[in-house]
């Protein structure tokens, strides 16, 4: 008669299939540990609207810098008659003088991007560095550096940029470098915000009783952990410093004739909007487009950097 301790060909069967050592946990679970930035990227790369807005931006970005090397007119050709209707030789019509369109307009937003992009990184640069020293050092550090953001919001854009691009020119870089000055405000304020919390943390506290100097802390410690804010509103600056510089054109503060800029071609052909329609809007679409796709792209990125979302879906 068997033992009832001893176990039966059937249980030892079923109990050979249960998990082994070393296999605890194969059919239950199927993770690997994912870096932060593939899973941010991931976030990414699922949000639909800004991977479109990313494709239509990088598709201007094209037009912009690549066509007009294989374009057979340039923006300052005018051997083109004056005024004349769209056609398969001028896809955009001609101006006035005869410019063709087309490439006028393939320059004016190759102009526009190239302040876009400069005003973002340097009014970034100045706003995080700023930001950063204000939250961290505190104390008459911090009041006058924000005295002294407050004193550049209250200061009317336009009169400055009417000074500065008057006395130093309208070329674009100046334009850029006039606009970078007034939009490092909020990225300081936003930067010593994220400061003044990051910096009562354990590890930064540790670093300062390790030695570690100011620069070493602000540049190694603190902006890294900033980085998601800091990507995103350089996002949102270029959407903004756009618009900026449209409207500079459009008054005649910013980018001057021979050059060109899509505010400027708005600016010299407001007038045709009821005769000659295509002159203004295809300037005025490319504007609203270059705006909502960084805007896009910016909420995008806001959400992928979002430190709430901590599921993560294949």
């Amino acid at each position: 008669m068997a033992s009832p301790l001893m176990s039966s060909p059937e249980t030892t069967a079923v109990e050979s299939h249960g998990p082994q050592p070393g296999e605890v946990g194969r059919h239950d679970f199927d993770t690997k540990a994912r870096k932060q930035s593939r899973v941010i990227l991931g976030r990414f790369l699922r949000h639909r609207l800004a991977m479109a807005s990313l494709s239509v931006l990088v598709l201007l970005v094209v037009l912009a810098f690549v066509v007009p090397a294989f374009w057979k007119y340039t923006f300052w050709d005018t051997s083109s008659g004056g005024y004349l209707k769209p056609s398969p030789d001028h896809p955009m019509g001609t101006n006035q003088v005869g410019n063709d369109m087309f490439a006028q307009v393939l320059r004016g937003t190759q102009l526009s991007l190239l302040i876009a992009f400069v005003v973002a990184i340097v009014s970034t640069a100045i706003g995080v560095v700023l930001g950063a020293l204000s939250g961290y050092l505190r104390g008459i550090m911090d009041t006058g550096l924000m005295r002294l953001a407050d004193l550049f919001l209250i200061f009317p854009q336009i009169a400055a940029a009417a000074l500065l691009v008057n006395r130093l020119g309208g070329s674009w870089y100046m334009v850029a470098l006039v606009l970078a000055l007034w939009n490092w405000m909020q990225i300081a304020r936003i930067t010593r915000g994220e400061t003044l919390s990051l910096a009562q943390r354990e590890y930064i506290e540790a670093s300062r009783a390790a030695g570690a100097g100011t620069g070493h802390i602000i540049f190694r410690h603190l902006v890294p952990n900033m980085i998601g804010t800091i990507t995103v509103n350089a996002t949102l600056t270029i959407a903004l410093a756009v618009l900026q510089e449209a409207a500079l054109s459009f008054i005649g503060l910013g980018v001057h004739i021979p050059d060109t800029s899509l505010g400027l071609i708005l600016n010299t052909n407001y007038s045709q909007i009821l005769e000659r329609p295509w002159l203004f809007w295809w300037p005025f679409v490319i504007i609203v487009l270059i705006s909502l796709c960084v805007n896009f792209i910016g909420d995008g990125l806001r959400d992928a950097f979002d430190p709430r979302q901590t599921k993560v879906r294949a």
